[in-house]
């Protein structure tokens, strides 16, 4: 596995999170809604839609839509850049699956393969180190499983790791629920857990907390503020997010397109974002996507 392959772009997706401030002096802080990448465009669109024109500025304080992948991105790269907490939105249950007549008749069967031969099966799903291989890895972990011999398959889509699952390059798959719902639906691919605390409707399947593997997960997107941000803006821009989570614009916007509400605001977030950051950095680490070789002197504490 070649490290450069996992963190290309990184550095450029979070650099807009260090965006300007607002004017000496501003009464009512004005902000601008930017998204750290494609995926997250949609929401960064929707949010700007939602908000009361007055509080938004072209040149005002970027709030920047960010979410895992750009998490486990900066901790590969290493980059110092990590913006200001506001509030996580919005997240996608990820679901385990395998084809119709896979070996694997539910998520036990594949637990104890996993414990006795971690590195036999082919896992897929998106990119590597984002989501759906952290989920794996996390699912090694609390399995007891050996997450760095794991042979996982990276693609560019979940199209892609649909094809490969459907003609058997690869044995489990990982990836968003509302991805993979139109082929579970059809037939063409069982689901073996959730990976939501709760189960979810319609899908026949556990979670991954009541099947022993200890995991609770979602893909989540989230708002962050630049890194040097005035407790007033910061204020501000809280309150503005913590109006719109529970407008019914904003819910209807999330059921339309399939987004699962998981609004934390504030200082909440922030304490949250602290502990899913060492998760994610440790999840990383059992992956050997993460050099922990840099020694004390090194600023991110590896």
């Amino acid at each position: 596995m070649r490290r450069r392959d996992f963190v290309a772009g990184a550095l450029g997706a979070l650099a807009c999170l260090a965006g300007c401030g607002t004017e000496p002096g501003r009464p009512v802080p004005r902000f601008a809604v930017v998204p750290a990448g494609a995926s997250w465009e949609p929401i960064a669109e929707t949010l700007s839609g939602l908000l009361d024109p007055a509080d938004l500025a072209r040149g005002g304080t970027r709030l920047t839509v960010t979410g895992l992948p750009a998490l486990a991105a900066a901790e590969m790269a290493r980059t110092s850049a990590r913006g200001t907490p506001i509030a996580r939105l919005v997240g996608d249950v990820e679901v385990l699956v395998v084809a119709r007549k896979s070996r694997f008749p539910d998520f036990d069967a594949f637990a104890a393969h996993l414990v006795a031969s971690p590195g036999e099966t082919v896992l897929a799903g998106r990119k590597q180190g984002e989501s759906d291989h952290l989920l794996f890895g996390l699912v090694a972990r609390g399995l007891g499983a050996d997450a760095r011999v794991l042979d996982y398959a990276g693609y560019p889509t979940c199209e892609d790791a649909a094809e490969a699952l459907l003609t058997g390059r690869v044995g489990v798959a990982a990836g968003p629920l509302g991805q993979w719902r139109e082929r579970i639906a059809g037939g063409r691919v069982r689901v073996l857990a959730v990976s939501s605390a709760e189960r979810v409707e319609g899908i026949d399947a556990p979670t991954l907390l009541e099947s022993g593997a200890r995991v609770d997960f979602a893909d989540w997107s989230a708002v962050l503020g630049p890194d040097e941000m005035g407790d007033g803006e910061r204020a501000r821009a809280v309150d503005l997010l913590d109006e719109v989570a529970r407008s019914e614009r904003w819910l209807r916007a999330c059921r339309d397109k399939g987004w699962t509400p998981l609004p934390l605001l504030g200082d909440d977030f922030r304490v949250w974002l602290g502990s899913e950051t060492a998760r994610t950095r440790a999840v990383l680490g059992e992956l050997g996507l993460l050099d922990t070789t840099c020694g004390r002197s090194c600023a991110r504490g590896h």
